[in-house]
């Protein structure tokens, strides 16, 4: 019996202490568990805010991608740029060193110019000056000796050279004549034009000496051939570096209202010019370097 009890006794221990180490383990599985189920909600929370940086990070990556494209569109565009300033650099390069040895030819050229025509303006002096000296003081009171952008002007009255109311050559005017026809021979490079000039008082057609003289037109011409002519006949002038014009009444050095400007307006104009076609060559005869 006593064995029995000690049984029971000992059976309800163990049972008692059983039950009281279940409920302790239970306790720590609980403890354990929502211990676990917390770690796992913060790695939850931990991998999506991973994701998210991932994927802000994807993001950032294909921006960078983009803009890494974009960067090497423009350092293409930028290094074509380049090449072609290099390239319009060397083309102005060029052309500035053309452009400067056009500058400096022009300045030759002028030089040249400048040359040619202060030459031409001496002789043009001295002639004036040759022609003037051997004058005398009377006949420099009829004769105007000019010199007009590089020409030079001789203007005689009429009343020196022509019989009055005619075209035929005084005696008067041999003496004048053949001194400047002693100038045009020692300048045999010069062309000389006669050119006749008259006031605005019609011709008398019914006077002999103006026998088939119809206006101030055939007066004129016929005046300048007349100077031509004695030049050529008496003075031994080459014939081929005369010319003779009129300009009838039509070139007045003043108006016609007083005597003394149909005066001045009567007259004949010997024009000293160098010979065209020479002059030319001068001109376009290139400079030495």
């Amino acid at each position: 019996m006593k064995k029995s009890i000690l049984s029971i006794a000992v059976l309800a221990g163990v049972m008692a202490f059983s039950s009281c180490a279940s409920k302790k383990d239970l306790e720590n599985c609980r403890l354990q568990n929502n211990e676990l189920t917390t770690k796992f909600q913060d790695s939850k929370e931990q991998l999506a805010a991973a994701n998210e940086r991932i994927n802000s990070l994807s993001d950032q990556l294909a921006l960078s991608r983009e803009q890494l494209a974009e960067a090497k569109e423009n350092y293409a565009s930028l290094q074509k740029s380049l090449d072609k300033s290099l390239s319009n650099t060397t083309d102005n390069n060029i052309n500035i060193s053309k452009l400067v040895d056009q500058i400096n030819e022009s300045n030759q050229y002028i030089r040249h110019l400048v040359e040619v025509k202060s030459k031409s303006d001496s002789l043009n002096m001295v002639l004036t000056n040759n022609l003037t000296r051997s004058l005398s003081r009377e006949e420099l009171k009829e004769v105007d000796v000019q010199v007009l952008k590089g020409v030079v002007y001789i203007s005689l009255a009429d009343n020196m050279l022509y019989k009055s109311g005619s075209y035929e050559i005084n005696e008067r005017a041999a003496e004048t004549l053949s001194k400047i026809a002693k100038i045009i021979m020692d300048y045999k490079d010069y062309d000389v034009l006669i050119e006749g000039n008259t006031d605005n008082v019609p011709v008398n057609a019914a006077a002999a000496s103006m026998k088939n003289i119809r206006n101030n037109w055939d007066l004129s011409c016929l005046r300048a051939s007349s100077v031509v002519q004695e030049l050529q006949n008496k003075y031994g002038v080459d014939p081929k570096r005369l010319t003779a014009g009129g300009r009838g009444e039509f070139n007045p050095l003043t108006d016609n209202d007083t005597e003394l400007g149909k005066q001045r307006n009567r007259r004949t104009q010997i024009i000293i010019t160098p010979k065209l076609d020479q002059f030319m060559d001068l001109i376009d005869k290139a400079p030495e370097e």
